[in-house]
């Protein structure tokens, strides 16, 4: 009897073991502290041993070799059987080829934590997987009979981390409510963005950064029907869930607005009960496509913001209210919205199933866009074009005929005449990805309201600068799916090599070259060897300059082979244009960098030009932040790059940078930064380089003012956006000679994101400018958009025996502009 006894006792011990526990029972401190990553991973660790409801994923690492992770949550016959409903559920949309007899389920993905500082985020992401799978919650047990849950605790493991260590190594026992505690003043550059300051909510479409590239495979190979994007926003605000403002793009689907409406009904009086405040239907659209809430619904998807006040809360804050907010309250609120998007996720499954179905054979047979199909003509820019399209699953092809044709053309805005040729890129409407497809290509992107949250234009042919055409109907064209590449010639006695400068290979080669010491030209006019003819800015390796380098011909290509199209010349001899000893032809001078950071410097536009310098073109550069810029020798740098920032230079550090710049320096200065060489002397940045520019300005200005006496207040943020622009693309004319504009083509195409503009400067060289009558895509207020008018966009103002070039608009926004890459390329390299 008694061995009886102890046997059951052990068994009623062994279950009781087994259970799952909750975060507090885990983490003694949770929902007082923040929570450590590796807590974090340990917590969902215990989760997946002590439950056959849940099912752990690693789908990558960090830049900083942390975990990506995905947990899948559902009943324990659905996660045995998880693989065939994934292909089940992709063949029902038509991305897979064989059915099986699994059950059709609802995909629902719950995304937590992209911004690292929004704590509540992942914290809550604990309290939601332990609900789904809690053994006493039998309402979440029936939602996911029929639900496949995917939940990712940390999109952004590195930028949480460098948060969370932040805060817990300035915590003590007591939390400090009030605002102006150093708990309440993350230093730079914070914990938001990931390990090379990128905002990755921005990044959805344009996967420049690891962690977008790693988790939109996972998201790919699932195609969920419902994504949840959870987020904190600052702390005096209430919380909010949809319905999304408006401008909702065109291509939103009903079913998922009606979803929206439905979520914002359900989830209203689960907070009204609770007596929470919040809002829906304010300040966070559906329009610009890179967001976890638009890139979803852009494929397909019930794509939903979810955002708790916390930003900068700490542990705790008061607001303005009176009120104190903690880290519990945020978790309390967020595990509530978020188990209300799974529990609706259950009650609508047949409407969802057959909307989402629905959508991908409408994609495929009666796509509603305006054009059909896209031409991107022969480019080596295509390369990476071909590279973002194919990480986003777009469907590309190559033409493999000549065919007259005539369509919509993007550089001119026009109609126009054009013939495909073979090796063209061919981009059809008709596919799975028809929405996305569309919302990436369209030339003009309309707005249902004029306040917007982001940017309102991308056109991927203008960002990308090749010569693009769009045409209403389904082209009958013959096509390859690969292009046929030919090796270059190898010359066993080369006496020089010529590099194309005409795509980001050209400046990683360029950064090859002068890391191995290699002495390099550069073309500064069209010149003919020939049938071959060498563009403006191509690289030259001749073996004269070179003579000390051993086995000259194999050294070079192995450093420039990743430029297809390079060739090697057996003679410096020109049929026409100059010879290669000529002086059409100078030496580089390898850029010495220096980038500065730190307070008083944007964090992300910092990071932008450290991921370009660090990952795009693998180029060596010294970084000081500002509290430390008297420690530096200038000397020992030849560039300094000046991110768009608030900087408060000294007179002797400013004297310092003019020193710099008179004894054969440059600096690249990006957006704010230009300021400050604003109306200095020795410098030619002013607003207006006439008087009587000035003095028309000025009259506009008090003739404004004199209108404006008669409004009312209601109106006043509406009125507010004529002198802004959110993001929108201007044509810009180029002056082709000038090495800045290398490899641009004829025109360039700027995302302008700020309002800021000087008249086209007196003394210097207006390289880049807007012309008369300007060419514009996407919002700009209409008092804004005729002041734009010849301004300059990219100037190189010389000051001694050096220079500054003044970049007002930022080439390397978010690093998909593709077309800016190469003019800040040129800026770095190519500019002496």
């Amino acid at each position: 009897m008694n061995r009886f006894f102890n046997l059951l006792l052990f068994f009623v011990c062994l279950i009781g073991f087994s259970q799952p526990k909750s975060p507090s029972e885990f983490l003694p401190n949770y929902g007082k502290q923040v929570t450590y990553y590796h807590q974090v991973e340990a917590y969902f660790d215990q989760l997946v041993k002590n439950s056959d409801w849940i099912q752990h994923q690693k789908y990558g690492e960090t830049t900083q070799e942390r975990n990506l992770n995905a947990y899948y949550i559902s009943t324990p016959e659905n996660l045995k059987n998880l693989e065939e409903i994934r292909k089940n559920h992709l063949y029902e949309i038509g991305l897979f080829s064989t059915k099986n007899n699994s059950k059709s389920k609802t995909i629902v993905w719950l995304s937590f934590n992209v911004h690292g500082n929004e704590i509540g985020a992942i914290e809550s992401a604990l309290s939601v997987a332990y609900e789904l799978i809690n053994p006493n919650n039998k309402e979440t047990k029936k939602w996911l009979e029929d639900i496949v849950v995917i939940l990712d605790p940390c999109l952004n493991p590195d930028g949480f981390s460098r948060y969370a260590n932040w805060l817990r190594d300035i915590s003590g026992k007591k939390t400090h409510p009030g605002v102006s505690d150093r708990e309440h003043m993350e230093p730079w550059p914070g914990g938001r963005q990931n390990h090379y300051v990128y905002d990755l909510n921005r990044d959805w479409a344009w996967q420049t950064q690891l962690e977008t590239q790693l988790r939109m495979d996972l998201y790919h190979q699932w195609m969920p029907m419902i994504h949840a994007d959870v987020h904190e926003m600052g702390y005096n605000e209430p919380y909010f869930f949809p319905p999304a403002a408006e401008p909702y793009h065109e291509q939103i689907a009903p079913f998922q607005r009606d979803f929206h409406k439905k979520i914002g009904e359900i989830t209203s009086k689960k907070f009204d009960k609770e007596g929470w405040m919040y809002y829906s239907g304010e300040r966070f659209d559906l329009f610009y496509p890179s967001y976890g809430d638009t890139y979803p619904c852009y494929n397909g998807a019930v794509g939903m913001t979810y955002e708790q006040g916390g930003i900068g809360a700490g542990r705790a804050v008061l607001l303005k209210n009176g009120e104190v907010l903690t880290l519990q309250d945020r978790i309390n609120h967020h595990t509530k919205a978020i188990l209300t998007v799974v529990e609706l996720s259950n009650v609508q499954k047949d409407v969802l199933t057959k909307a989402f179905r629905a959508y991908f054979k409408d994609n495929r047979t009666k796509p509603k866009g305006k054009y059909q199909t896209y031409i991107v003509k022969n480019s080596p820019k295509n390369l990476e074009l071909s590279v973002l399209l194919n990480r986003n699953r777009i469907e590309t092809a190559f033409t493999d005929e000549t065919k007259k044709l005539s369509g919509y053309h993007y550089q001119s805005n026009k109609e126009k005449s054009f013939t495909i040729e073979p090796n063209d890129l061919i981009i059809k409407v008709d596919q799975p990805r028809s929405v996305l497809t569309q919302v990436l290509f369209e030339p003009h992107h309309k707005l249902t309201d004029s306040l917007s949250y982001d940017i309102t234009a991308w056109s991927l042919p203008l960002a990308y600068g090749v010569e693009s055409f769009a045409v209403k109907g389904n082209l009958p064209v013959k096509t390859k799916t690969r292009l046929d590449f030919s090796a270059p010639t190898i010359v066993p006695n080369a006496y020089a090599f010529y590099i194309p400068w005409n795509n980001r290979s050209s400046a990683r080669v360029l950064s090859l070259l002068h890391q191995g010491n290699i002495k390099v030209r550069s073309a500064r006019k069209e010149v003919y060897f020939g049938d071959l003819k060498i563009e403006r800015g191509g690289l030259i390796v001749t073996k004269g300059d070179n003579s000390k380098v051993q086995n000259f011909e194999e050294t070079i290509q192995n450093l420039i082979q990743e430029k297809y199209d390079y060739v090697a010349l057996e003679s410096g001899f020109a049929s026409n244009g100059g010879d290669l000893g000529g002086e059409s032809y100078p030496l580089l001078k390898a850029p010495k960098v220096l980038v500065l950071g730190g307070s008083g410097v944007s964090n992300i536009d910092f990071g932008q030009v450290w991921f370009f310098m660090d990952q795009v073109i693998e180029y060596p550069m010294s970084t000081v932040e500002m509290q430390h810029f008297n420690r530096v020798n200038l000397a020992d740098y030849n560039t300094l790059i000046l991110p768009e920032g608030w900087y408060g230079f000294s007179d002797s550090q400013k004297t310092s940078i003019d020193s710099f710049i008179s004894k054969g320096g440059k600096v690249i200065a990006i957006g704010g930064a230009v300021g400050q060489f604003e109306d200095r002397p020795g410098y030619h940045l002013t607003k207006f380089a006439t008087e009587d520019e000035k003095a028309e300005a000025q009259k506009f200005i008090e003739e404004q003012e004199l209108l404006d006496r008669f409004l009312d207040f209601e109106g006043s943020e509406r009125r507010s956006i004529s002198g802004y622009i959110p993001g929108a693309i201007i044509e810009n004319s180029i002056d082709a000679s000038h090495p800045l504009t290398f490899g641009l083509g004829e025109k360039y195409f700027s995302l302008k994101t700020n309002d800021s503009n000087f008249k086209l400067l007196k003394g210097a060289q207006n390289v880049i400018y807007v012309p008369k009558n300007y060419q514009s895509f996407g919002f700009i207020g209409n008092k804004l958009k005729k002041s734009l008018q010849e301004t300059v966009s990219f100037a190189v103002d010389y000051h001694g025996n050096g220079k500054v070039i003044y970049m007002i608009d930022n080439p390397l926004f978010r690093g998909f502009w593709e077309n800016g890459n190469l003019l800040f390329s040129n800026a770095l390299f190519l500019v002496e």
